[in-house]
């Protein structure tokens, strides 16, 4: 049985796991200062989990078994990445505070929906997400919202890049979402272009790093259009083996990103980490949706990247070669990163979700009059 103050609750399939994945090394960090354990719901995810990390996870899949385990444990705070149905199972637990953490700061439709009425706090990157609640929710309190920046950009990971002198170029395409209006991909329409495109600029690598669910994508248009894309990647790199052509479907985009130069992508979260971790380079935002002003109204970061929609091949080649060359939305994208991620700098994003974390133990206790827990975790 868990010994831990705070859990980490996953409802989901193995298809998500990379929403939990991505926290792991961080919760490892909190588990330093506070006993931490995950709870899934799924016995393949939790084998999955269990792969990735050396916390302890416990599986509940039935109901039953969920009430039982948190009878036992007793958590304080219950840490959720994502909105899965089986997460109000979780919250019917009244002895613990319960906070959505997310898998990540974008502006996708979904990022700011009425499910985060049903959590004590909801921990949000920065002022961007703060705007985005206030005004895509009605009658909202948001005092529940918590500025702790993105502590996943703060981790070190070992580069999956061989050195190159060649400049390269990152297309990043998200997945399909689960409703039409949550969908922002450019596997579909124009990915195979951008391929081209990218592939046609002098002295440049491509690497292609979709969506995890991309890969596994049942939507024939998407799947076909990977398949396409991995196609043009494969003919690519055998004309020309010298160049690194590349495409990686599993792996932490994170880890790609520093040895980058330019990044293609959709709306998607992976678009915000660039600008917070290489915001001193070019990157592109496709529109699926063909609408300018929506964009620029519901995704800021769009203001300061060249939007794509229907793609010239040629033209795109071009633009391409001249942002590498010479990037004039570098300083809109310093303004935007504050907008984002406030004055965070790498480092500081882990600290405020720590110190978060550790006055919602307090406040737990407070709130049921028990005595306050150490704040750090002694042999």
């Amino acid at each position: 049985m868990l010994d831990a103050s705070i859990l980490a609750y996953f409802a989901d399939d193995t298809t998500r796991t990379y929403q939990l994945v991505q926290w792991l090394p961080v919760l490892e960090l909190l588990a330093e200062q506070h006993p931490v354990g995950v709870v899934a719901r799924d016995e393949a995810a939790a084998e999955v989990l269990r792969s990735r990390t050396l916390l302890p996870v416990e599986v509940a899949a039935s109901f039953p078994e969920l009430t039982e385990l948190y009878a036992a444990v007793d958590p304080k705070v219950v840490l959720y990445c994502n909105n899965s149905m089986l997460n109000f199972q979780s919250l019917l637990h009244g002895r613990a505070l319960h906070v959505h953490v997310n898998h990540g700061e974008s502006d996708k439709q979904s990022m700011a929906s009425n499910n985060a009425k049903a959590y004590d706090r909801v921990f949000v990157a920065g002022e961007a997400a703060v705007q985005r609640h206030r005004s895509g929710l009605l009658e909202f309190d948001t005092g529940r919202l918590v500025r702790t920046g993105r502590p996943q950009l703060d981790l070190r990971r070992d580069p999956l890049l061989a050195p190159t002198d060649r400049r390269t170029v990152l297309y990043a395409p998200t997945w399909e979402g689960d409703a039409e209006y949550n969908d922002y991909t450019s596997v579909d329409t124009i990915g195979p272009d951008v391929v081209r495109a990218v592939l046609a600029v002098p002295d440049v690598r491509l690497v292609y790093k979709p969506h995890p669910k991309v890969a596994t994508s049942l939507t024939p248009a998407v799947r076909d259009g990977h398949r396409a894309i991995l196609a043009l990647v494969d003919e690519a790199a055998r004309r020309d083996p010298e160049a690194g052509h590349t495409a990686i479907v599993a792996g932490d985009i994170l880890a790609l990103m520093p040895d980058c130069d330019a990044m293609v992508t959709d709306v998607s979260s992976v678009g915000l980490d660039w600008l917070y971790l290489r915001t001193e380079r070019p990157v592109f935002i496709t529109d699926r949706h063909h609408d300018a002003e929506r964009l620029r109204q519901e995704v800021p970061v769009s203001r300061c990247a060249d939007v794509l929609d229907d793609v010239d091949v040629a033209s795109l080649t071009e633009l391409l070669a001249a942002r590498l060359d010479h990037d004039e939305h570098h300083l809109a994208r310093v303004a935007m990163r504050h907008h984002y991620f406030d004055d965070l700098q790498v480092g500081d994003s882990t600290v405020r979700f720590l110190d978060a974390v550790a006055e919602l133990v307090a406040l737990r206790d407070s709130l049921l009059g028990e005595p306050a827990e150490d704040a750090a975790i002694t042999a």
